[in-house]
């Protein structure tokens, strides 16, 4: 990488756009970092340190930090976009007076926009309309990452180009850099596995054991893939890093920012008393509302979603979204393999012969 530095912008001062950026520093990159508080910039510059958000981290002295956009993006061949997804459209439309058609996009955001249902990436395509357009996703915690603990990610496009550029920038012995094709799948994958990190946070606190959170995580599992096979994405996608790998350490750590809402919340706060005693962006609040409202349009059984919004957003106990969920239907295990639809024939079919 020496030979041929390659120029990479990361815009978000939050702790994976800082661990993705002293990665690519690292690796021999010339590393700009955009933020808007100036008062961050100055210590990253000054300490090499993200006192907000990986205060223990030696971040590589090379990065240089900016709230000047235009500077920052002037001639990144690698721009990764690592902003909430309420801010990522507003901070995209700021930006497209400096990209050029023939950067490479990255975003490494797991939401979706509100209004449009969008996910990142198309968002990118909306509002850029360049083809060089990728997502970053998997079993990826920030603070691991900053510690140099062994991790693996994937970098999902259709475009080559795309995905063998972040590969080359960020691929090192501590991070591993897997390629998709199914950008659509991994995105989904990285935004929906948010829902279930609140509901295995809640089912932690409440004391159930290792049979329960296993059983939550595959149920999950099929649900994602259920609602993300509707919306186009590839089955199989999920049986990767950004689908049942990222889905295992969201729902199993407490260093997930989702998790620790559910957590709070199966304690007995409230929402917004979790959302508040975290101090960051859970996305997985704001996925909740939009996954439901979209299942429901799409005719998509989604029961975890659902009893999950009941708790987040209709006052139900979360010990009562438990017992109401273990006495729901008793369907197909893997549905690509037996459909649900099958079994529940079959159980009408029984209830007739019983008759």
């Amino acid at each position: 990488m020496a030979e041929q530095q390659i120029k990479v912008a990361v815009l978000g001062g939050g702790s994976f756009g800082t661990a993705l950026a002293s990665i690519a520093a690292d690796n021999g990159a010339c590393v700009r970092q955009w933020m808007r508080d100036e008062a961050l910039v100055a210590q990253i510059n000054q300490e090499h340190r993200n006192g907000r958000y990986l205060p223990h981290y030696a971040i590589n002295p090379a990065v240089q930090a900016s709230t000047d956009l235009p500077a920052v993006l002037n001639e990144a061949e690698l721009v990764l976009i690592a902003i909430p997804s309420k801010a990522f459209r507003s901070v995209v439309q700021a930006a497209k007076p400096w990209l050029t058609p023939g950067q490479i996009l990255v975003s490494t955001t797991k939401g979706i926009e509100q209004d449009s249902f969008f996910l990142m990436s198309q968002v990118l395509e909306q509002e850029t309309g360049f083809s060089h357009i990728g997502v970053i996703a998997g079993p990826n915690l920030a603070s691991e990452i900053a510690d140099k603990q062994l991790t693996a990610t994937v970098i999902a496009s259709a475009d080559a180009l795309t995905r063998t550029r972040v590969q080359q920038a960020l691929g090192c012995r501590y991070f591993r850099v897997y390629a998709s094709n199914d950008r659509h799948g991994v995105e989904l994958g990285g935004a929906l596995k948010n829902i279930y990190a609140i509901a295995a946070g809640m089912a932690a606190a409440l004391g159930m054991g290792e049979n329960t959170r296993s059983m939550l995580m595959t149920r999950a599992l099929a649900e994602m893939s259920r609602f993300a096979v509707a919306q186009g994405a590839n089955p199989m996608t999920f049986l990767g890093l950004a689908g049942v790998g990222d889905l295992i350490v969201t729902c199993s750590s407490s260093l997930s920012r989702n998790y620790r809402v559910g957590h709070a919340m199966g304690e007995g706060r409230d929402l917004e008393e979790a959302i508040s005693a975290l101090g960051q962006v859970a996305e997985g609040v704001n996925t909740v509302k939009l996954v439901c409202a979209k299942a429901r349009e799409m005719g998509v059984y989604m029961p975890l979603a659902e009893g999950l919004h009941q708790v987040l957003f209709a006052g139900v106990p979360a010990k009562e979204m438990a017992r109401m969920l273990m006495m729901g239907e008793q369907s197909s295990d893997v549905e690509f393999v037996l459909p649900r639809e099958s079994v529940q024939q079959a159980h009408q079919e029984n209830r007739g012969w019983h008759e």
